[in-house]
C-alpha cells in the first residue's frame, strides 16, 4: 500500500509540475504576442475577425494579434497613421498615395480581386444580341467595355436594343456603382470608363481627362443617389431584383463570399459579366512598423491563412488555391484575366473625382 502511495503521490507531483509548466508557457505565449493595430477597408474586416484567422495568426511563429479598425480605401490616404502598424487599403492608388506621403518604400500585395458587373441573364442575353456581351467557353460572360460605355454615354435606353422584350424597361443603361466621392469601387470603375473613353490609354495628364469628363460625370450623376460602401448596392442586387439592379459594379469577391454561404442569395438566375479591358483591386498591405510587415508577410505567404481568404473570394499569390475552392461550385470564374490596365496615379484619380463632385453641387 505505501508503495501505491509512493507512485500515487509521484504522480500527482509531475502532474502538478506538468501543469504549472504548460500554464507558465502559455502566459510566456501570451505575453510574446504581439498586438498589432492597422487600418483596412471595409471589405477585409470579415476576414480579419474570422476566427480560423484570428487562430493562425496567433500561433507560432507568427504570435500576432490583429486589432483592425475600417475606413475607406480613399479615407486611409489621408490619414494620421503615426499611432498604426500597417494599412490595407484597397487599390494600388491609394497604396501609392500612403507610401508617398509616408515615405515608405515597402509594400506587399497581399490579395486582389478583379472588378466584374453583377447581372442577370435575361440582362446578359439581351447585350449579347446587341453584340455587347459574349460567353467564353460556355461558362463565363465577357462584356465589351467600348461597346457597353459607348451605349451608356449615349444615353441609349433598354427597350432600344434588340430582342429587349427578355427586358422589357424604358430606363437608360447605366452600371449602378458606389459613390465615387468616397467608395474605392467606384473609384475602379472610374479608372476603368476613364482608359476606354481615353482611346483605351491609362490617363496621365488633366488635360487627357478634362477631354472626357463631361462624359464620365455623366455616367455617375445619371445614376442619382449612391451609396458609400460597396455592400450595399450589392444587398439591393441579391434582394430587389433585375428591375431595380440589371447591373451592378462589384468586386467578384463579394459574389464568390456570397456563392459559398450556407443559404446563400445566389440563384441561377444571376450571372457575373467580366469587362473587357478589365481592371483589378489590389489589396496592398503598407507596413508602417516591423510588426506590421511581419503581419503583410504572413498574411501573404502563409498558405492556410490564404485559404481562409479565398472563402471570402480573394484571389491570393497562390491561384491554384482560389481555382480548387472554385470547383466545388457549378459557378465558373476564368483562373485567368487578360488585358488587364493599370489605374491612373492618385493624383489623376483625385482630380477627375473632384471635378465630378463638382457637378454633384
Amino acid at each position: 500500500m505505501k508503495t501505491i502511495a509512493k507512485i500515487a503521490t509521484a504522480l500527482l507531483v509531475v502532474g502538478v509540475g506538468a501543469a504549472i509548466y504548460i500554464s507558465v508557457n502559455e502566459q510566456i505565449e501570451i505575453r510574446n504576442t504581439e498586438h498589432v493595430r492597422g487600418i483596412s477597408g471595409s471589405e477585409k474586416i470579415p476576414f480579419f475577425r474570422d476566427a480560423e484567422t484570428v487562430d493562425l495568426l496567433a500561433r507560432k511563429p507568427y504570435q500576432i494579434d490583429a486589432a483592425v479598425e475600417k475606413a475607406g480605401s480613399r479615407e486611409i490616404a489621408t490619414y494620421d497613421l503615426n499611432t498604426y502598424d500597417f494599412a490595407f487599403p484597397a487599390g494600388v492608388p491609394a497604396a501609392a498615395k500612403i507610401q508617398s506621403e509616408h515615405n515608405i518604400r515597402k509594400a506587399i500585395d497581399v490579395y486582389h480581386s478583379p472588378m466584374v458587373i453583377a447581372s442577370w441573364k435575361p440582362v446578359a442575353e439581351v447585350l449579347m444580341m446587341n453584340g455587347v456581351v459574349e460567353q467564353r467557353d460556355g461558362v463565363h460572360y465577357v462584356v465589351d467595355m467600348k461597346k457597353l460605355l459607348k451605349l451608356i454615354v449615349e444615353k441609349t435606353r433598354w427597350n432600344e436594343l434588340t430582342g429587349s422584350e427578355k427586358y422589357p424597361a424604358n430606363k437608360s443603361i447605366l452600371v449602378t456603382t458606389t459613390d465615387v466621392r468616397k467608395s474605392n469601387s467606384a473609384a475602379m470603375y472610374l479608372s476603368l470608363a476613364s482608359y476606354v473613353l481615353n482611346d483605351e490609354r491609362t490617363l496621365h495628364e488633366r488635360e487627357q481627362a478634362d477631354v472626357i469628363l463631361e462624359d464620365l460625370s455623366s455616367i455617375f450623376l445619371r445614376q442619382g443617389f449612391t451609396e458609400s460602401s460597396s455592400a450595399v448596392p450589392f444587398q439591393s442586387y441579391l434582394t430587389m431584383g433585375p428591375g431595380k439592379s440589371p447591373m451592378v459594379m462589384i468586386y467578384e469577391a463579394q459574389f464568390i463570399e456570397e456563392l459559398f454561404k450556407e443559404n446563400s442569395a445566389i440563384t441561377d438566375d444571376m450571372v457575373l459579366l467580366y469587362p473587357q479591358p478589365t481592371i483589378y483591386s489590389k489589396h496592398v498591405l503598407i507596413p508602417l512598423s516591423p510588426e506590421g510587415e511581419a503581419l503583410g508577410n504572413a498574411l501573404a505567404n502563409d498558405e492556410d491563412i490564404q485559404k481562409v481568404a479565398v472563402r471570402y473570394g480573394m484571389r491570393p499569390k497562390n491561384i491554384a488555391l482560389f481555382n480548387e475552392y472554385i470547383a466545388q461550385s457549378t459557378f465558373s470564374a476564368p483562373s485567368t484575366l487578360y488585358n488587364v490596365i493599370d489605374p491612373p496615379s492618385f493624383e489623376i484619380l483625385e482630380y477627375m473625382i473632384t471635378r465630378i463632385e463638382q457637378d454633384y453641387q
